[in-house]
């Protein structure tokens, strides 16, 4: 089975969309961007159209490389003592020179859609109501739309990234499943993600997962996003490991559609809820 996050994420924009209008909601999303990443440029892009296509506001600060940390943390103070902005998002990773810490830290928590914030961190540890970041979430919708249990299974991810690895980790933690989280020092990795019901690989290693890793069966999402030859592929060799897999994720089509989908559902949220759900 294909896990098709292209259609699921028109589907719930749509619905969004749909929710959006009757609710006679405005809400209003403001990115903010440093430097000049091609590939950062283009995610940006790409949440602006999202915006555009369910009715979200969206505004864009725009800031050249050699910007200070002083003079992105002036500006995100701006943003959030603006009442008409009701979501943040600063587009990552940030230039050398910038303190990224201080950056989500200085987010107002009520206004971040993508969940960094250790508040919100800190409410996902505990299970507390609060924006969740947009990529975990996304694979816990995959998970739930295409009825893959994770009640008493073994869920094994590979990368321990705080905006994916940990959170999603946390995720199916709280839908009871029995979580392993592998990384770059972990020993005897394929005896491991053997024995996975739901495998998530989130290492940015392309071609790292292979069918030698995969027992017959399992679900196997790739949150990889990797150039090779000019190509984007995920961590996954999709071709072996789709011949063993009971589901997986295409790259591309798969996890990325539903992240940008949940950072619009987190932005209709806060709006909808003025924050007050998540103080």
């Amino acid at each position: 089975m294909i896990l098709d996050g292209k259609g699921l994420a028109a589907r719930r924009l749509e619905l969004l969309k749909e929710d959006i209008l009757e609710e006679k909601l405005s809400p209003t999303l403001a990115t903010v961007i440093v430097g000049d990443d091609p590939a950062s440029h283009m995610y940006v892009r790409m949440k602006h159209r999202a915006c555009e296509q369910v009715g979200i506001n969206s505004v864009n600060v725009t800031l050249p490389a050699d910007t200070t940390t002083k003079t992105v943390l002036d500006r995100i103070r701006q943003l959030n003592e603006d009442p008409d902005i009701d979501g943040i998002l600063v587009q990552l990773p940030l230039p050398e020179g910038i303190d990224t810490e201080s950056v989500i830290a200085s987010i107002n928590p009520e206004k971040d859609v993508d969940g960094f914030h250790p508040l919100n961190m800190g409410r996902l540890m505990t299970g507390l109501p609060g924006p969740r970041p947009c990529t975990p979430k996304g694979i816990m919708t995959l998970l739930s739309e295409y009825n893959i249990p994770t009640s008493g299974k073994r869920a094994v991810i590979v990368g321990r990234s705080v905006d994916v690895g940990r959170p999603i980790g946390l995720l199916l933690l709280h839908a009871d499943a029995t979580v392993t989280i592998c990384h770059s020092k972990t020993e005897n990795l394929a005896e491991i993600t053997r024995q996975a019901d739901i495998l998530v690989s989130a290492a940015g290693r392309a071609g790292i997962i292979t069918a030698d890793m995969v027992k017959p069966g399992e679900s196997v999402i790739d949150v990889g996003t990797n150039q090779v030859n000019g190509k984007l592929c995920g961590d996954v060799s999709f071709s072996e490991v789709e011949k063993i897999a009971g589901a997986i994720t295409p790259v591309p089509g798969g996890v990325g559609p539903m992240t940008i989908a949940s950072l619009m559902e987190n932005t209709a949220d806060i709006a909808r809820n003025r924050c007050v759900h998540f103080m």
